[in-house]
């Protein structure tokens, strides 16, 4: 059982911790409209258009969720010279986010989610459709060259990295890798990869889905033993210190190496609100709470936490520190 005043104390470091972001760079945007008829055209609702939000998604909302934790990080990744590019290097910028080590590629199109929300004006918007603007950076060339230089200048100066795997070619096991062997061996790398999460051997911790921790395994896991069996095979594959597989309304199970597997229960109620980002939010309290002294214990409790409240909000949320410290106190009124 974890005192939660230790992870009081924990949350109470992130605002001396540093961290980088390395990743796919993702926009979230939302087009909100009104109902207006039925078109003659095809028999689909036409909207009136109200309003516009971007919000930063993928590895940038991991990103985001560091920040809003009070973490000093860093993104290093990719943006395309395009529109979405321009406005998520902005957003960001006016979260106090340094944008500086962020590289801008004239022929890649930022990977955008686009989502058309209607509803009535007063009224809560509901999702009406989808499309995404995807790109893949070539796996040679200038770019991946100046993404080496500019995590291996940033991992000179941080606590722990977090690492964002969408599948759009800006994360490599040959860049972690370089500077895994450059840093210092007290700070932390995790991963989280959507489709590649056994593919990076040497980093210190991985966040597989069960999804995605079933994919790695071949097989259907059913069980608290199944998953931890899957577990710990995968944090011997790479070479991990841990892994913490995230298993929705079943909380999380955690593998560390010299130690019997843990089952976290979730938090809060499994009636969600919205899955979306909140794969992010974990990896973000994950790694903030390393970067700030945690075990990886301790770390995954407060991941689980964050993950609980985020499921609540709706869209693309982050969840700051004073939410969590709130969540903790909970459990210590309920202990």
């Amino acid at each position: 059982m974890i005192d939660p005043q230790s992870l009081l104390d924990v949350i109470e470091r992130f605002s001396g911790a540093r961290a980088i972001l390395y990743g796919d760079l993702v926009l979230d945007r939302f087009i909100l409209g009104t109902p207006k008829r039925i078109s003659r055209e095809a028999p689909v609702i036409i909207l009136r258009h109200e309003r516009q939000e971007d919000i930063a998604g993928g590895g940038a909302n991991a990103l985001a969720n560091l920040a809003s934790l009070g973490i000093q990080v860093q993104p290093v990744g990719v943006v395309g010279d395009d529109e979405p590019g321009r406005s998520l290097v902005s957003l960001l910028g006016r979260q106090g986010i340094d944008t500086t080590r962020i590289v801008t590629v004239s022929d890649f199109q930022t990977p955008t989610k686009v989502r058309i929300l209607g509803g009535g004006a007063s009224s809560l918007k509901h999702q009406v459709a989808r499309y995404d603007i995807e790109d893949e950076l070539p796996a040679e060339g200038n770019c991946m060259t100046l993404l080496a230089e500019n995590l291996a200048a940033a991992a000179l100066d941080t606590d722990a990295v977090a690492v964002s795997d969408y599948g759009y070619g800006t994360v490599t096991a040959e860049i972690l890798s370089a500077v895994e062997g450059s840093r210092n061996s007290a700070r932390w790398t995790c991963l989280d990869s959507r489709y590649r999460i056994g593919l990076f051997p040497g980093v210190d911790g991985v966040t597989p889905n069960l999804g995605e921790l079933e994919a790695w395994a071949g097989k259907t896991l059913k069980t608290d033993e199944a998953v931890s069996e899957a577990a710990e095979g995968l944090r011997m594959t790479l070479g991990a210190r841990f892994v913490l597989a995230t298993r929705g309304n079943r909380g999380m199970t955690l593998a560390e190496v010299g130690r019997p597997a843990i089952h976290i229960p979730v938090f809060g109620t499994d009636e969600v609100a919205d899955v979306t980002g909140a794969g992010d939010t974990v990896l973000a309290v994950l790694v903030a709470s390393l970067a700030a002294g945690a075990t990886p214990g301790e770390a995954a409790v407060l991941a689980n936490i964050a993950g609980g409240l985020v499921v609540m909000k709706l869209g693309t949320a982050t969840i700051n520190a004073d939410e969590l410290s709130r969540a903790v106190h909970s459990l210590q009124s309920h202990s």
